[in-house]
């Protein structure tokens, strides 16, 4: 019955995006969903003007069409490395959500129309369903409002259970591509911890016990927090999180993280996207442990409070002296976004037994090479306040962890002063007298 259907659908890349029509909004899947045949089909669509193409979370290989200008506007919803080479040369814009509202924006038509929605999938099972592959995120309520639906079928995507909304049916599809058996997920493993990431995962130990459940991101540091973890004697721990990564792989396989005291979804873990290596894709392959959940499940923070001693674990680009979180941009340029941060540093203060933290450095280095430092009396005016400070727990650098949660504005000062690198401590004492948010209490100073 299907195979019948299959066959009407298929058509070339080439084929399938001539669909699309000057000042079109077209949505690419996010992250490893994003298309890379219709892609390049579309950027040769030189014809069309002002069309729209939204994604999140650009992965290589770098977008074929958004390097069109005129014919093509790219927006991302979170900024990668890719996303910001295509900005520095005027070829991408950033669009602020909040990640856990993702598909009731769609849903209730809250976000602009999209005309076409274009996505990677696996290929087709007997039931005539396409697995989303490691990328549930919002794909499924974008697909039910778009006018018309093209799949990518890669064959390399593994197979990712639910969970729910794990799978779009060939009714709802208009249009099927095949990839070429050589497309592959990018093979990205975990970035190697240093030092600082490994000091500040040490912090971080001291508030993991037996039973919590943890979310993780990407980056050194969550990666060293995940090493820490499997080479603990830590048991019972849980996984709800919106990105599975290969730190994930390392708490499972060392029997740290079996999800068995999770209040729901116990014995699995829930995200709603993966990014990582091959390694990792094959563990997700048919694996009964990893459920995949759309982000309006994964992110909504009564979702993540009903899971009791959830920790959150986040990262940041600065902070500042009134304890406020930039996690996305230096000044102007847009450096990431807001991701799920806003969602799982609610979520988990809402939980029982919860804790947020927000790790960063103490300091970086210029492009002069000069060292500064990640605490900052105030934000360069157009540095983007994340997370504002009604909302902050938690900051961690490698010099030890603060609570800041309750605490009046000095209090933070004198806390954040204590975890400064110490090079910087005299000159953040001066300015937050001058900022009137010093009491001496012989702490620090």
């Amino acid at each position: 019955m299907y195979k019948e259907e299959y066959k009407r659908k298929l058509v070339s890349a080439e084929e399938a995006v001539k669909v699309v029509k000057s000042g079109d909004i077209i949505d690419y899947g996010f992250f490893n969903g994003k298309p890379v045949v219709c892609d390049q089909a579309l950027a040769k669509r030189t014809d069309l003007r002002d069309v729209q193409i939204y994604t999140a979370v650009s992965i290589p290989p770098v977008p074929e069409a958004a390097k069109v200008k005129g014919s093509f506007i790219y927006n991302d919803w979170q900024f990668s490395k890719v996303s910001r080479i295509l900005q520095s040369y005027g070829l991408c814009n950033y669009v602020p959500i909040l990640y856990h509202d993702a598909c009731r924006l769609y849903r209730e038509g809250i976000a602009p129309h999209r005309n076409v929605a274009i996505a990677q999938v696996t290929p087709m099972d007997k039931y005539g369903y396409f697995n989303l592959g490691p990328q549930n995120s919002e794909t499924l309520a974008n697909m039910q409002v778009a006018d018309t639906v093209i799949v990518e079928v890669n064959k390399n995507q593994p197979l990712c259970l639910g969970g729910a909304e794990e799978s779009v049916h060939i009714s709802i599809i208009d249009y099927i591509v095949e990839a070429p058996d050589d497309q592959k997920l990018p093979d990205l493993p975990g970035i190697k911890p240093t030092e600082i990431d490994k000091a500040i995962a040490n912090h971080l130990m001291e508030y993991i016990h037996d039973g919590c459940c943890v979310q993780l991101g990407i980056g050194g540091m969550p990666g060293a927090v995940g090493t820490a973890i499997a080479e603990s004697d830590l048991k019972n721990l849980g996984g709800h999180t919106e990105m599975f990564v290969d730190a994930y792989v390392d708490m499972i396989e060392a029997g740290r993280m079996n999800g068995l005291a999770k209040n729901f979804d116990r014995g699995r873990v829930a995200y709603t996207f993966a990014i990582g290596s091959q390694r990792m894709y094959d563990f997700m392959n048919n694996n009964p442990y990893c459920a995949s959940y759309p982000v309006d499940y994964t992110n909504d923070p009564r979702v993540i409070a009903g899971l009791d001693n959830f920790i959150s674990i986040n990262n940041a680009v600065e902070v500042d002296l009134y304890s406020q979180v930039n996690g996305e941009s230096n000044d102007t340029v847009q450096i990431s976004g807001n991701g799920g941060m806003w969602d799982f540093v609610v979520g988990s203060q809402w939980s029982k037994g919860g804790k947020s933290f927000i790790c960063l450095a103490s300091t970086y280095k210029d492009k002069e090479g000069n060292l500064k430092s990640r605490i900052v009396p105030t934000f360069a005016p157009a540095s983007i306040t994340t997370i504002c400070r009604q909302m902050v727990d938690y900051i961690v650098t490698e010099y030890g962890a603060v609570r800041l949660r309750a605490k009046p504005t000095w209090w933070r000062a004198e806390e954040l002063i204590s975890i400064a690198h110490p090079d910087f401590q005299d000159e953040l004492i001066k300015e937050a007298q001058r900022m009137n948010i010093w009491t001496k209490t012989n702490k620090i100073g």
